[in-house]
């Protein structure tokens, strides 16, 4: 059955119809009005056959009177009036046609592909769970123990390798990077292990621990932190306050929060700036992706503030690893630059201050050069903007790092520009930091 109207303006010839148009209004509770006469709206409704009989029954048309709920507040809606539409109804389908329903299962329905669902944060807190330790060390002076230190940590290898944070593990006053301290490891399944202190890099707070057991032992997955995004959900594990199991959510907040903004000096680092509750005791805990994998290190947040936990990128703490694998210690060269990545509208406002700043469209500006430096030494001068380094374009000082990697005393060629575009190729010999300078 289909049925048209057009021109509802009483009678009891449109009666039914009339009434047809009604049904469909109360059923979806709003209705679209238009003052202009030539304006057709069309409304599509699908009614039953002892319905329409229903419908089509003599009905008094009375004044029609604005019903409209409140919410609605078009202004070209005028109350006692009901403008010209255009309806159709569409005849129900036949009732020997059902809509196949499906069988009831205790599972519960799977999500899309990146998209949450009521089981997503709970399913990666599974997966990464049961790799996740509960870690103490006993602390104090001359063999007085005076209290302990307490974390997480994340077994990362079913050789018994855990990944933490330095100060978890390592007393900073009484030990050195080279420490081999004694840890109290228990699992999430009550099982507890003495281990031992591998590797330690007090810079970067990240730590190896070692525990040897006869049963294979719980894993977790390394993701990339790379590949997160700002508002990606997240999930921080750990044992805060000895408080093991302990599973927090939130969303990533800033992917490169940069050590220079929280205060802390030595070489530049970035953190995975989350909002996830964190605290004593969350250090060394791993941060997880939806997918189940560990996108990063919980180190800190701020005091006296809520939401602002921090996190060491899971992909920095991979080339760490592989520091500790190589060196034993993580070796990072220095030039003595402090630079500062350039895009399109920097460039243009310091085009605009200066119009004798160099023509590039990327590059890495470099606004100090420290006295004495392998920079200074190789003839770095402030303004320069580097564009080449050791052969490859650069465009960021994450660039420039990975190039650099571990090379200490090598010579690495740099092309920089200067002002009114000169072209300056550079040889400079990157020595290792110091630290404790």
């Amino acid at each position: 059955m289909r049925l048209s109207l057009r021109n509802i303006v009483g009678g009891s010839k449109g009666s039914s119809l009339l009434r047809i148009a009604a049904a469909a209004v109360a059923a979806s509770g709003v209705a679209l009005a238009n003052t202009d006469p030539d304006d057709k709206r069309k409304l599509s409704i699908g009614i039953s056959g002892p319905l329409r009989k229903q419908l089509e029954r003599p009905w008094r048309v009375g004044q029609i009177t604005d019903s409209r709920p409140a919410f609605l507040s078009w202004d070209n809606l005028q109350s006692g009036i009901l403008p010209t539409f255009s309806f159709s109804a569409i005849p129900a389908p036949p009732d020997d046609v059902k809509k196949e329903v499906p069988a009831d299962t205790n599972e519960s329905p799977k999500p899309c592909p990146q998209c949450l669902g009521r089981d997503t944060i709970a399913t990666a807190a599974a997966r990464v769970g049961p790799a996740v330790v509960n870690l103490s060390v006993p602390q104090g002076f001359h063999s007085i123990t005076t209290g302990k230190s307490i974390g997480s940590g994340t077994i990362i290898n079913k050789d018994g390798t855990i990944l933490t944070c330095a100060h978890v593990v390592v007393d900073f006053q009484g030990f050195r990077s080279s420490s081999k301290g004694k840890v109290a490891v228990t699992l999430q399944d009550g099982r507890t292990f003495e281990g031992t202190v591998v590797n330690a890099d007090m810079h970067s707070d990240i730590a190896i621990v070692k525990i040897d057991s006869k049963v294979p032992l719980p894993t977790a997955n390394l993701g990339s932190s790379g590949k997160l995004r700002p508002g990606d959900w997240v999930v921080a594990m750990g044992c805060p306050l000895s408080l093991q199991n302990t599973v927090t959510a939130g969303i990533v907040s800033c992917i490169d929060r940069k050590s220079s903004d929280l205060g802390l000096g030595g070489t530049r680092r970035e953190y995975l700036q989350t909002d996830c509750a964190i605290n004593m005791g969350n250090s060394g805990g791993p941060l997880v992706n939806i997918d189940g994998e560990v996108v990063g290190v919980n180190i800190m947040k701020v005091l006296g503030a809520d939401g602002l936990s921090f996190a060491v990128p899971i992909d920095s703490v991979s080339k760490i690893i592989e520091h500790f694998k190589k060196s034993g210690r993580v070796i990072r060269p220095w030039l003595g630059l402090k630079m500062v990545d350039l895009n399109e509208m920097i460039i243009a406002q310091l085009k605009e201050r200066d119009p004798a700043f160099p023509d590039v469209k990327r590059g890495v500006l470099v606004p100090t050069v420290t006295p004495g430096s392998p920079a200074d030494r190789a003839g770095f001068q402030p303004g320069d903007v580097v564009i080449e380094f050791d052969g490859k374009p650069v465009g960021s000082i994450t660039e420039i790092i990975e190039i650099m990697g571990d090379k200490i005393g090598i010579p690495m060629k740099v092309v920089v520009r200067r002002a009114k575009d000169s072209l300056v190729t550079l040889t400079v010999v990157p020595e290792e930091t110091n630290l404790d300078i």
